[in-house]
């Protein structure tokens, strides 16, 4: 079974600083894991607009999507298939709004936090996010 999601890194500069929002949510084991907002497409929503809508319900932040950074896929299985996901990130600049989990419809975020995205790294749970986060880093600095 494929299934495909769209999310992203909104970033905020703040004193100079760029900032990303990241979520928090409980994996299947119970344990805590820090990752990137994202989710699932509705309706004729482009992937763009998912990755919008899905930040802003998991993080609170409204942004504009200003290019896409990359695509993860992977495996997983529940009790009764295996699926196989491919979600695609988009970097986004912070337009409004303020952090909180409360407008997450599915109730999967348990935190979030604004994070420096040089620093990064040493919060978000799994390798292929950090990847991402290093590619938002090299798009802001100006490589491509």
């Amino acid at each position: 079974m494929l299934e495909t999601s769209a999310g992203g890194i909104v970033v905020d500069v703040q004193d100079g600083a760029a900032l990303i929002a990241v979520i928090a949510r409980r994996n299947r084991a119970g344990r805590v894991e820090w990752c990137l907002p994202k989710g699932h497409q509705e309706g004729d929503e482009t992937l763009e607009q998912t990755a919008a809508r899905e930040v802003e319900e998991e993080t609170g932040i409204q942004g504009r999507v200003l290019t896409v950074l990359g695509t993860i896929d992977y495996w997983f299985s529940t009790h009764d298939k295996r699926v196989h996901k491919v979600v695609h990130h988009y970097l986004l600049e912070a337009t409004g709004g303020r952090l909180t989990v409360e407008n997450d419809p599915d109730h999967e975020a348990i935190d979030v936090a604004w994070y420096p995205l040089s620093a990064v790294h040493e919060r978000l749970t799994f390798p292929n996010e950090r990847r991402i986060a290093q590619l938002a880093w090299e798009r802001l600095a100006g490589h491509r």
